[in-house]
C-alpha cells in the first residue's frame, strides 16, 4: 500500500512540551526584532522559533502590534529598573537619559514604536520618573511640563537619529571612522570666512564620541533648568 505522504512533504517540527509564557514570547520576539528589524517579527517566525502553534501565541498576545508594543514596554521597564530613584536626582536623571539612549541604540525598533505610540505605559512611567526628579531638583511646577517634555524629546530624538545613522552605516558597509573622516574632509574644504565654526570643528567632528556628546547635551539641559525660578 502506498504511503499517503507525498515524497516532498517536509516533516513537522517537534512541538514543545513545556509551558509557553508571555515572557518567553516577548523575549523571543525581541531577538527576532534585534536580528532583522520589524519585518522579521511575524507570528510564523515565532511559531517556528518556539516550536509551537499559532493558538499558543494568540493565548498570550492579540497580534503583531500587541507583541511589538509589549516588547517595547519590556525594554523601557528594564531601563527604569536599572536606575534607582532614591539617589542624587541629577545623577539619576543622567542615568535614566543614558539608559534610554543605550536601549534605543541596542534595539532601534524601540524608538520607532515609541514615536508611533507615545502613550505606551512604560514611556509614561519614564516620563513620570523624569517629572519626579525635576521636582527633586526644585524645578518650578509651572515649568515642569515643558522641562520634562524637552528632555524626553531630546533623548528620544538623538537616540532615534543615532540608531538611524548606525543602520545607514551597516547598510552601506561603511565603518563609523571612515564616515567621519570623509565628513571632516568635506568640512575642512568650506570657506572659513563664511563658516568659521564649522571649519574650526573639523578635528572634533572626526574624534567625537556620540554617547559623550549626548551626555553633554543632558548636562546642558541640567545647567539650564538650574536657572529656572
Amino acid at each position: 500500500m502506498m504511503s499517503t505522504m507525498g515524497k516532498n512533504t517536509a516533516p513537522r517540527s517537534p512541538r514543545r512540551t513545556d509551558s509557553l509564557s508571555r515572557e518567553l514570547i516577548i523575549e523571543t520576539a525581541t531577538e527576532l526584532l534585534d536580528s532583522g528589524g520589524e519585518s522579521a517579527l511575524t507570528l510564523r517566525a515565532l511559531t517556528i522559533r518556539l516550536s509551537t502553534g499559532y493558538g499558543a501565541i494568540y493565548h498570550h498576545v492579540a497580534d503583531k502590534g500587541d507583541l511589538l508594543a509589549a516588547a517595547t514596554d519590556d525594554i523601557i521597564t528594564r531601563v527604569l529598573s536599572g536606575a534607582a530613584l532614591d539617589e542624587d536626582p541629577r545623577a539619576t536623571l543622567r542615568r535614566l537619559a543614558l539608559g534610554l539612549f543605550d536601549a534605543v541604540d541596542a534595539h532601534p525598533w524601540v524608538g520607532a514604536e515609541l514615536s508611533r505610540q507615545p502613550w505606551r505605559p512604560a514611556l509614561l512611567d519614564f516620563y513620570e520618573s523624569i517629572a519626579r526628579l525635576l521636582d527633586a531638583l526644585a524645578v518650578p511646577e509651572r515649568a515642569r511640563f515643558d522641562a520634562a517634555g524637552t528632555l524626553t524629546n531630546y533623548v528620544l530624538g538623538v537616540a532615534v537619529q543615532n540608531a538611524a545613522n548606525a543602520r545607514y552605516l551597516a547598510d552601506t558597509k561603511t565603518d563609523r571612522a571612515s564616515f567621519l573622516d570623509n565628513a571632516a574632509a568635506q568640512w575642512a574644504q568650506v570657506d572659513p570666512a563664511r563658516y568659521p565654526f564649522v571649519h574650526a570643528s573639523v578635528t572634533q567632528l572626526r574624534e567625537h564620541d556620540d554617547r559623550e556628546q549626548f551626555l553633554a547635551g543632558v548636562d546642558i539641559f541640567l545647567a539650564g533648568i538650574a536657572t529656572l525660578d
